[in-house]
Protein backbone atom coordinates (compact mmCIF):
# COMPACT_ATOMS: atom_id res chain seq x y z
CA UNK A 1 0.00 0.00 0.00
CA UNK A 2 1.05 3.31 -0.97
CA UNK A 3 0.43 4.57 2.59
CA UNK A 4 3.27 2.49 4.13
CA UNK A 5 6.05 3.73 2.09
CA UNK A 6 8.39 6.34 3.75
CA UNK A 7 8.60 9.31 1.49
CA UNK A 8 12.38 10.00 0.54
CA UNK A 9 14.39 12.92 1.90
CA UNK A 10 14.93 15.49 -0.89
CA UNK A 11 17.49 18.05 -0.60
CA UNK A 12 17.30 20.79 -2.09
CA UNK A 13 19.39 20.99 -5.49
CA UNK A 14 22.61 22.81 -5.28
CA UNK A 15 23.91 24.93 -7.54
CA UNK A 16 26.74 22.30 -8.35
CA UNK A 17 23.56 19.73 -8.70
CA UNK A 18 22.40 21.98 -11.45
CA UNK A 19 25.57 22.46 -13.36
CA UNK A 20 25.93 18.48 -13.74
CA UNK A 21 22.34 18.01 -14.45
CA UNK A 22 22.73 20.73 -17.20
CA UNK A 23 25.94 18.99 -18.69
CA UNK A 24 24.18 15.60 -19.03
CA UNK A 25 21.11 16.89 -20.85
CA UNK A 26 23.07 18.44 -23.45
CA UNK A 27 25.60 15.62 -23.62
CA UNK A 28 22.57 13.63 -24.53
CA UNK A 29 21.00 16.29 -26.91
CA UNK A 30 24.32 15.91 -29.25
CA UNK A 31 24.38 12.32 -28.91
CA UNK A 32 20.91 11.88 -30.14
CA UNK A 33 20.32 14.91 -32.62
CA UNK A 34 21.83 15.55 -35.46
CA UNK A 35 23.32 19.32 -34.80
CA UNK A 36 21.23 20.20 -37.96
CA UNK A 37 17.66 19.25 -35.95
CA UNK A 38 17.97 21.00 -32.96
CA UNK A 39 15.38 23.92 -32.66
CA UNK A 40 18.05 26.71 -32.36
CA UNK A 41 20.46 25.22 -35.75
CA UNK A 42 21.08 28.49 -38.36
CA UNK A 43 22.73 27.18 -41.61
CA UNK A 44 24.76 30.44 -41.34
CA UNK A 45 24.54 33.02 -38.26
CA UNK A 46 24.23 36.05 -40.36
CA UNK A 47 23.15 38.45 -37.59
CA UNK A 48 25.82 37.71 -35.33
CA UNK A 49 28.68 37.83 -37.79
CA UNK A 50 27.40 41.09 -39.18
CA UNK A 51 27.59 42.40 -35.86
CA UNK A 52 31.10 41.44 -35.02
CA UNK A 53 32.13 42.15 -38.18
CA UNK A 54 31.06 45.96 -37.84
CA UNK A 55 32.54 45.81 -34.59
CA UNK A 56 35.64 45.16 -35.47
CA UNK A 57 35.63 47.05 -38.78
CA UNK A 58 38.52 45.46 -40.08
CA UNK A 59 40.85 45.51 -36.68
CA UNK A 60 41.85 42.25 -35.20
CA UNK A 61 39.62 41.27 -32.61
CA UNK A 62 39.88 37.87 -29.80
CA UNK A 63 36.50 36.41 -29.82
CA UNK A 64 34.76 34.32 -27.43
CA UNK A 65 31.75 32.23 -28.57
CA UNK A 66 29.75 31.50 -25.07
CA UNK A 67 27.70 28.22 -25.63
CA UNK A 68 29.10 27.60 -29.66
CA UNK A 69 28.81 23.92 -29.64
CA UNK A 70 27.81 23.07 -32.74
CA UNK A 71 27.02 26.54 -34.23
CA UNK A 72 28.48 27.22 -38.07
CA UNK A 73 29.13 30.74 -36.70
CA UNK A 74 32.88 29.63 -35.62
CA UNK A 75 33.35 28.97 -39.72
CA UNK A 76 32.91 32.22 -40.54
CA UNK A 77 35.26 33.52 -37.94
CA UNK A 78 38.15 30.91 -38.81
CA UNK A 79 37.92 32.01 -42.16
CA UNK A 80 39.02 35.51 -41.30
CA UNK A 81 42.77 35.57 -40.18
CA UNK A 82 42.04 38.73 -38.05
CA UNK A 83 39.73 36.97 -35.38
CA UNK A 84 41.55 34.98 -32.84
CA UNK A 85 38.56 32.59 -31.98
CA UNK A 86 37.75 30.59 -28.49
CA UNK A 87 34.49 28.24 -28.53
CA UNK A 88 32.96 27.25 -25.15
CA UNK A 89 29.90 24.29 -24.37
CA UNK A 90 29.30 23.05 -21.93
CA UNK A 91 28.88 19.97 -24.09
CA UNK A 92 31.70 17.65 -25.22
CA UNK A 93 29.48 16.30 -27.96
CA UNK A 94 28.62 19.66 -29.49
CA UNK A 95 32.29 20.95 -29.72
CA UNK A 96 33.07 17.50 -31.52
CA UNK A 97 30.47 18.66 -33.69
CA UNK A 98 31.94 21.64 -34.64
CA UNK A 99 35.86 20.13 -34.87
CA UNK A 100 35.02 17.73 -37.19
CA UNK A 101 33.78 20.10 -39.61
CA UNK A 102 35.97 22.61 -39.85
CA UNK A 103 38.55 19.55 -39.83
CA UNK A 104 41.93 20.94 -40.11
CA UNK A 105 40.74 24.89 -39.64
CA UNK A 106 39.91 23.28 -35.92
CA UNK A 107 43.62 23.70 -34.80
CA UNK A 108 43.11 27.42 -35.10
CA UNK A 109 40.51 27.34 -32.13
CA UNK A 110 40.57 27.23 -28.88
CA UNK A 111 38.06 25.20 -27.88
CA UNK A 112 36.72 25.19 -24.14
CA UNK A 113 34.65 22.90 -21.94
CA UNK A 114 32.65 23.95 -19.61
CA UNK A 115 29.41 25.29 -18.05
CA UNK A 116 29.92 28.99 -17.87
CA UNK A 117 28.95 29.86 -14.88
CA UNK A 118 31.62 28.39 -12.96
CA UNK A 119 34.42 27.59 -15.48
CA UNK A 120 37.86 30.27 -14.77
CA UNK A 121 38.31 31.94 -18.22
CA UNK A 122 41.28 34.33 -18.28
CA UNK A 123 41.29 37.75 -17.06
CA UNK A 124 40.15 40.37 -19.85
CA UNK A 125 40.90 37.99 -22.81
CA UNK A 126 38.38 38.76 -25.21
CA UNK A 127 37.76 41.77 -27.14
CA UNK A 128 34.24 40.00 -28.12
CA UNK A 129 31.72 38.16 -25.74
CA UNK A 130 29.14 36.50 -27.90
CA UNK A 131 26.19 34.80 -26.71
CA UNK A 132 23.46 33.15 -29.11
CA UNK A 133 20.33 31.76 -26.96
CA UNK A 134 22.47 30.16 -23.40
CA UNK A 135 21.90 33.18 -21.26
CA UNK A 136 17.92 32.54 -21.40
CA UNK A 137 18.35 29.00 -20.01
CA UNK A 138 19.75 30.58 -16.70
CA UNK A 139 16.54 30.94 -14.60
CA UNK A 140 18.09 31.07 -11.41
CA UNK A 141 19.31 34.50 -10.16
CA UNK A 142 22.50 32.88 -8.86
CA UNK A 143 23.67 31.72 -12.10
CA UNK A 144 22.72 34.80 -13.76
CA UNK A 145 24.92 36.39 -11.47
CA UNK A 146 27.75 34.29 -11.72
CA UNK A 147 27.45 34.46 -15.34
CA UNK A 148 27.68 38.44 -15.76
CA UNK A 149 31.21 37.93 -13.44
CA UNK A 150 32.43 35.89 -16.03
CA UNK A 151 31.99 38.46 -18.63
CA UNK A 152 33.43 41.59 -16.32
CA UNK A 153 36.12 39.27 -15.68
CA UNK A 154 36.83 37.76 -19.54
CA UNK A 155 36.15 41.00 -21.07
CA UNK A 156 38.83 43.42 -21.58
CA UNK A 157 37.49 47.01 -20.59
CA UNK A 158 35.92 48.82 -23.79
CA UNK A 159 34.91 45.21 -24.69
CA UNK A 160 31.88 44.32 -26.76
CA UNK A 161 28.92 41.94 -25.23
CA UNK A 162 26.47 40.28 -27.98
CA UNK A 163 23.99 38.49 -25.70
CA UNK A 164 20.83 36.85 -27.76
CA UNK A 165 18.26 35.62 -25.67
CA UNK A 166 14.20 34.60 -26.38
CA UNK A 167 12.18 37.70 -26.42
CA UNK A 168 8.70 38.23 -24.72
CA UNK A 169 6.70 36.54 -27.45
CA UNK A 170 8.90 33.92 -28.04
CA UNK A 171 8.72 30.47 -26.77
CA UNK A 172 8.84 29.62 -22.72
CA UNK A 173 10.76 26.50 -23.09
CA UNK A 174 13.47 25.09 -25.36
CA UNK A 175 15.10 21.30 -25.49
CA UNK A 176 13.03 20.92 -22.63
CA UNK A 177 14.11 23.19 -20.16
CA UNK A 178 12.27 26.88 -19.16
CA UNK A 179 13.63 29.44 -20.33
CA UNK A 180 13.16 33.60 -19.24
CA UNK A 181 12.23 35.88 -22.01
CA UNK A 182 13.34 39.40 -22.13
CA UNK A 183 12.87 42.79 -23.44
CA UNK A 184 15.76 45.14 -24.68
CA UNK A 185 15.55 46.55 -21.38
CA UNK A 186 15.16 43.81 -18.60
CA UNK A 187 18.11 41.63 -20.57
CA UNK A 188 20.37 44.83 -20.24
CA UNK A 189 19.04 45.18 -16.65
CA UNK A 190 20.88 41.71 -16.14
CA UNK A 191 24.04 43.03 -16.22
CA UNK A 192 23.70 46.59 -15.08
CA UNK A 193 25.72 50.12 -15.25
CA UNK A 194 29.00 48.92 -16.27
CA UNK A 195 27.97 48.03 -19.00
CA UNK A 196 26.38 50.30 -22.18
CA UNK A 197 24.09 49.43 -24.25
CA UNK A 198 24.63 50.49 -28.24
CA UNK A 199 21.71 49.01 -30.17
CA UNK A 200 19.62 46.62 -29.92
CA UNK A 201 17.94 44.33 -32.52
CA UNK A 202 14.74 41.82 -33.15
CA UNK A 203 15.15 38.33 -35.00
CA UNK A 204 12.51 35.61 -36.41
CA UNK A 205 14.41 32.72 -36.36
CA UNK A 206 12.83 29.74 -38.32
CA UNK A 207 13.86 26.57 -36.65
CA UNK A 208 14.86 23.25 -38.68
CA UNK A 209 11.15 21.88 -38.43
CA UNK A 210 9.62 25.20 -39.42
CA UNK A 211 8.54 26.84 -36.45
CA UNK A 212 9.55 30.73 -35.99
CA UNK A 213 11.13 31.73 -32.60
CA UNK A 214 11.65 35.28 -32.03
CA UNK A 215 14.90 36.73 -30.32
CA UNK A 216 16.21 40.00 -29.15
CA UNK A 217 20.21 40.59 -29.32
CA UNK A 218 21.42 43.42 -26.91
CA UNK A 219 24.98 44.91 -27.71
CA UNK A 220 26.41 46.54 -25.15
CA UNK A 221 30.33 48.08 -24.76
CA UNK A 222 31.52 47.16 -20.87
CA UNK A 223 32.93 50.19 -19.14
Amino acid sequence: MWGIIPSPITKPQTFEDTALTTKAHWETVYQRKPADSVSWFQPRAQRSLDLIRSITAGRNASVIDVGGGASTLVDDLTADARFDVSVLDISSAALDVARQRLDARSEHVHWIEGDITRIELSEQAYDIWHDRAVFHFLTDVEQRLAYVEQVRRAVRPGGHVIVAAFAPNGPIQCSGLPVVRYSPDTLHAEFGSAFELIEHMNEAHHTPAGAIQQFVYCHCVMH
